[in-house]
């Protein structure tokens, strides 16, 4: 553990079902983070205070089993600071940033598909540092992904889409993109445990300098929250996006990047939207158009055929 090992893509001979498991649990609580935020956003809490206190409280729960399995290994984080770093400073702090900013100009379905353009940002990417053309079902999935984007956006609909909260959406894009390159990387120094503790501190610290230098608005307001038709005190749906949200979400969220690789995790993890639509449904009384919902299916569509290239590049 206490090795330098150089860091690489990691190659998978075959995606697990075991990781693609993973990636859905994984998908399923990350998407119940918009419906515990939103309420907390629409009570006074500003998103610099929302986000603050998910990541820090996150932390500090995975501080002492990560303290367990560091214990004598301390080489293996300073051997591997700067993922860290980029870790927290992207794949946490701006990409949940963006998208808090993003909920609270559009609806939380329309602000996690504009973050999940990540995975045609993948695709593009790779494309650019490899030299090598994707296959034609990735270009496929990738330009039914978009597609789908583009209903969801609903531009002719009588939905108006704020055009500030589309930026934000795509700003957690670019840091959701830099989220799967870091995590997917093989590493044996870096536990997937130790990566999420770290980077979830240094986005809290990010957020914390933020706030402590008057560049990000703080304010959080300490009463009862609004759902669909029941309440909850602040301190309930603040723990329950830093406990499922956030520990459960990040962790499974490594492991499975890991076992799957950048591209496919990227794409199987466009899953969260379709529970996104369903928590902001049964919490929210929230559901997208019906524009909007055929544009998912399309993204979910895309998906499948990039699983189906990448099963087929591997058998």
């Amino acid at each position: 553990m206490a090795s330098t090992a150089p860091v690489t893509l990691q190659a998978t001979p075959r995606p697990s079902l075991r990781g693609i498991w993973i990636a859905l649990f994984s998908s399923a609580v990350f998407g119940i983070s918009g419906s515990f935020a939103k309420p907390l956003l629409e009570a006074g809490w500003t998103s610099g205070a929302a986000v603050g206190a998910r990541m820090s409280g996150a932390a500090l729960l995975l501080l002492i089993p990560t303290l367990f399995m560091l214990r004598g290994r301390w080489g293996s984080v300073l051997a591997n600071w700067r993922p860290i770093l980029l870790f927290g400073v992207f794949g946490v702090g701006i990409c949940q940033f963006a998208y808090f900013q993003a909920v609270e100009r559009l609806s939380v379905g329309v602000a996690l598909l504009l973050e999940y353009l990540a995975p045609v940002l993948i695709v593009l990417t790779l494309w650019v540092r490899t030299r090598r053309r994707p296959r034609g079902l990735t270009i496929a999935g990738a330009a039914l992904s978009l597609g789908g984007l583009v209903l969801v956006l609903d531009l002719t609909g009588a939905q108006r889409v704020d055009p500030v909260g589309v930026l934000w959406g795509l700003g957690a894009a670019v840091g959701l993109a830099v989220y799967f390159f870091i995590t997917a990387k093989a590493n044996d120094t870096l536990p997937p445990l130790v990566l999420a503790t770290g980077g979830l501190f240094v986005g809290a610290v990010l957020m914390l300098l933020l706030g402590a230098a008057r560049l990000l608005p703080m304010r959080a307001v300490f009463g009862q929250v609004e759902f669909s038709g029941f309440a909850l005190p602040w301190w309930a749906a603040l723990g329950g996006l830093v406990l499922m949200a956030t520990v459960l979400a990040y962790v499974s969220g490594i492991m499975a990047a890991r076992a799957l690789g950048t591209k496919l995790a990227s794409f199987v993890s466009l899953t969260e939207v379709l529970f996104a639509v369903l928590w902001a449904w049964l919490l929210l009384q929230e559901l997208p158009a019906a524009i909007q919902l055929l544009g998912g299916a399309l993204i979910v569509l895309g998906v499948l055929l990039v699983r189906a290239d990448e099963l087929r590049s591997v058998g």
